[in-house]
């Protein structure tokens, strides 16, 4: 019996899992990832980092992706609430330039696989969210490539509620637009 449900997103490549919870009167149980059964489910990656943020209402990281070492990720929240999203950047696709969006929460447990070739962000919509995220390639510092969230050729529907005032770091900024990309 699985332990997970994979939905197929309407951009090749992403998934949106939901796993199984096993809850009774002193909380729940759930895998999180399980080599075996994400293979069957058409992830058979090998992830070599996992990482965690912090983050408050309001914070939007991204859209972020590495040049020339990309990497597929596997994201989750532990703590609140965030909309993720991903944007397909890779060269010659059918779906190049757009993007896909999904809420993650601790209520909802699911995660969202990312393949190389997208850009990745999120918002956080909640008072203090966690973040986790597995990797398959190592961070590179000098690798980083990114697009600016609000470029309008993507045109992101990003869920922003009224007086919350965004907080974005100075890097991502200073990102150009997709088409800037392809120049």
């Amino acid at each position: 019996m699985s332990k997970i449900t994979v939905e197929s997103c309407e951009i090749e490549g992403l998934k949106v899992i939901t796993p199984s919870v096993f809850g009774d009167e002193r909380g729940y149980f759930m895998e999180t990832y399980q080599q075996k059964e994400f293979a069957e489910a058409g992830i058979d990656r090998v992830f070599v980092q996992d990482n965690q943020s912090a983050s408050v209402r309001g914070v939007l990281r991204g859209l972020h992706f590495q040049i020339n070492h990309p990497q597929a990720k596997l994201v989750r929240v532990v703590r609140g609430e965030v909309f993720d999203v991903a944007v397909d950047i890779r060269k010659g696709s059918a779906t190049y330039g757009k993007w896909y969006g999904v809420r993650l929460s601790e209520e909802n447990k699911k995660q969202f696989y990312i393949p190389e070739g997208f850009a990745h962000g999120f918002l956080v919509l909640s008072e203090r969210a966690e973040f986790c995220y597995k990797c398959t390639d190592f961070y590179h510092a000098n690798d980083e490539g990114g697009i600016k969230y609000d470029d309008p050729g993507i045109g992101i529907e990003w869920p922003f509620e009224e007086g919350v005032e965004l907080v974005i770091s100075d890097k991502d900024k200073k990102w150009g637009s997709l088409s800037e990309l392809q120049a």
